[in-house]
């Protein structure tokens, strides 16, 4: 009797575990059919937890499909990742055309590439000093070869301008990445933020390939010099971003001065550039033109680092016009501007006889 009853009780037992594992699986299923929820602010685990003034929206551990879904759903990411994929559709666009025979470039900066007082610009020559500027600044980059002939037989070679094209559209493409997948796990966190600033840090090295390569291209000692420099600064960031050992608290004064070495090595060799080739208009207008620049990442900066104008009014600007997105927009204008600067030295560049002339200087 007694091993009858057991038998019953080690049944019944079974049938209780089966019974609660179909409800575990019936729960799971249900689940998996429900849609991940935005949450708020409180809700979220401490590694999300970045800006205390974002009060919702947020999308926290989502299944990876959904997250890559959720780049055409609304949430307080959504303008973060378009801000930066319009900005890598621009740069895109600007590669297709440089490769192209299309000149409709003239057309869409036309307004930039032109001062206002293009009539006392007209008396420039061609070689920088007097004459006039080519139809436009971005004449130039119809021709679909690497090395285009221009002016009065010089070749200006195009893929210094390609270098820069190619980091804008790495950073740009990079952050939108990051913005996206980054909310999925602490792992992704980690990973997706080292992702997007080595990005920030690519586009800072390609950046100066264009116009150190035109302004010294009749001093290569110091073309090499300044280029060798950024390029092993920028590695050194990255090393710093992905080194498992360089990643604790002790070592971000230290990545933060490298990011600032970057970004203030650019003015030494705008200051030479400027000191070999004041009397050269173009020259100036293209420093102008990178004090733009300058000027847009440092009011992106303020924005990103005060937190304003979510700081202002908490929750307001959860999903429209909080700092990270106007960062965004001035990081795309300021690399636009960046471009633009660019494409006047290589005007300038291609109106100059050869190095061997003598005349630059």
């Amino acid at each position: 009797m007694n091993n009858m009853k057991n038998r019953g009780t080690k049944k019944s037992s079974k049938i209780e575990k089966l019974e609660h594992t179909e409800k575990k699986m019936n729960i799971n299923k249900e689940n998996k059919k429900l849609k991940p929820r935005l949450m708020k602010f409180e809700e979220l685990p401490v590694y999300l937890q970045d800006n205390e003034f974002i009060r919702d929206y947020y999308r926290c551990e989502w299944p990876l499909k959904d997250i890559a879904l959720s780049v055409f759903s609304w949430h307080n990411e959504t303008l973060n990742i378009w801000t930066h994929l319009v900005g890598f559709v621009i740069f895109v666009t600007l590669m297709v055309m440089s490769l192209t025979e299309k000149t409709i470039m003239e057309n869409l900066l036309a307004g930039f590439s032109r001062p206002a007082g293009e009539a006392r610009w007209m008396t420039m020559k061609k070689n920088g000093t007097t004459d006039s500027f080519p139809d436009s600044y971005t004449s130039q980059i119809s021709n679909p070869s690497f090395l285009g002939v221009y002016g009065d037989g010089y070749e200006v070679v195009l893929w210094p301008w390609f270098v820069f094209l190619g980091g804008a559209m790495i950073c740009l493409v990079f952050s939108s990445i990051s913005h996206l997948f980054a909310c999925h796990s602490h792992k992704f966190t980690l990973f997706f933020w080292r992702l997007d600033y080595s990005g920030i840090s690519i586009m800072i090295i390609c950046s100066f390939f264009a116009p150190v390569y035109y302004t010294f291209c009749c001093q290569p000692y110091w073309r090499l010099f300044y280029l060798t420099s950024i390029t092993i600064v920028g590695i050194l960031v990255i090393i710093t971003l992905f080194a498992p050992s360089l990643t604790s608290g002790k070592f971000r004064s230290f990545r933060a001065a490298l990011f600032l070495a970057m970004g203030f090595s650019g003015v030494i060799p705008a200051a030479h550039a400027v000191s070999l080739y004041f009397h050269h208009p173009q020259v100036l207008a293209a420093l102008v033109y990178e004090i733009a620049m300058g000027l847009l990442y440092a009011a992106g900066a303020v924005f990103y680092v005060t937190r304003f104008p979510e700081r202002w009014k908490p929750g307001a600007f959860d999903l429209v016009g909080h700092s990270h997105q106007i960062f965004h927009v001035l990081v795309v204008a300021a690399a636009f501007a960046h471009s633009i600067a660019t494409l006047v030295i290589m005007d300038w560049r291609r109106g100059l006889p050869p190095c061997n002339a003598g005349i630059l200087g």
